[in-house]
């Protein structure tokens, strides 16, 4: 078992003649089942046309329609971003997952208003995707440092994520799934959304949660752990204190009058029970450790 994806997906690719859009499809698709998974492409200039055997459609709900496909990936350039997630959204697919980086904040606020009471979840922006080890990639993270097994990861930071696989991997310890949710300031799940779906997934035994410094996701997260949480979880906060109002890492990562440091978050999770680390080289130690 795994969570929001599986080698039963159906994926099309938003953007898929685009460079980066051609290059993650291509790798994708070689990874796993992706033969199988990765069933169209949209783009309204190039409908009727194919990329590497790939159809290509004028429209989501086209490509929906024809396919069948459940889940978009989105690599359309940040101008038009939004409103690839509006049409995916609005096509009724179960999943976004939106690659792009540099989205214009007022769009993703429209988005996200747009998206309510829509029965689509997005992941992203600004995110490198989700993983079902040895099933399915979406996105752009090296498919070849991950394998199958039954720890989960949820990161906001993309390099970090590798970071955490590469550890657990040195480990012998394999991933049920990992999901990149992104460090943009307006995005899609959280911390919470992703831990809610581990925690209800039989085959995850354990969980690493990477934040950012900014905002107040990782604490909201923290205190759902304390009281609802059945498994382990082992936390890690990328940053370190800024000056008030400085930007740092991803769009997200500002703090302000002392809110969302590094280590009022970390604090909070130790209060809330996540063992915590304040070095990113020990998260697979730390992990294994609390799995005895």
């Amino acid at each position: 078992m795994s969570i929001l994806i599986n080698k039963n997906t159906r994926v099309m690719t938003q953007g898929i003649t685009g460079k980066t859009g051609q290059f993650h499809t291509r790798t994708s698709a070689a990874y796993a089942n992706g033969k199988n998974c990765y069933v169209a492409g949209v783009n309204p200039k190039k409908a009727g046309e194919n990329f590497e055997g790939i159809p290509i459609y004028a429209s989501v709900a086209e490509a929906k329609e024809k396919t069948g496909a459940n889940v978009s990936v989105i690599y359309v350039p940040p101008p038009g971003a939004a409103a690839a997630i509006d049409e995916a959204v609005d096509a009724g697919l179960d999943l976004v997952i939106c690659i792009t980086e540099g989205i214009p904040v007022r769009d993703m606020i429209r988005t996200r208003q747009r998206m309510i009471g829509k029965k689509t979840l997005l992941i992203g922006p600004n995110c490198p995707g989700v993983i079902t080890p040895d099933e399915i990639k979406i996105g752009i993270m090296p498919g070849h440092i991950h394998k199958k097994g039954r720890i989960g990861v949820v990161s906001r930071s993309g390099t970090l994520t590798y970071e955490a696989v590469g550890q657990l991997m040195e480990l012998g310890l394999g991933q049920s799934s990992c999901v990149g949710i992104g460090g943009d300031p307006v995005n899609g799940l959280k911390h919470i959304d992703v831990l809610r779906m581990f925690n209800d997934d039989p085959d995850t035994d354990a969980v690493i949660m990477v934040g950012e410094i900014g905002g107040g996701d990782e604490e909201i997260a923290a205190y759902w752990v304390k009281a609802n949480m059945k498994k382990p979880v082992v936390g890690f906060i990328a940053g370190v204190t800024a000056p008030e109002g400085k930007r740092m890492g991803h769009a997200g990562a500002i703090i302000s009058g002392g809110k969302g440091t590094a280590q009022e978050k970390l604090s909070v999770m130790e209060e809330c029970g996540i063992k915590v680390t304040r070095n990113p080289a020990e998260m697979g130690k730390l992990l294994k450790s609390v799995l005895g």
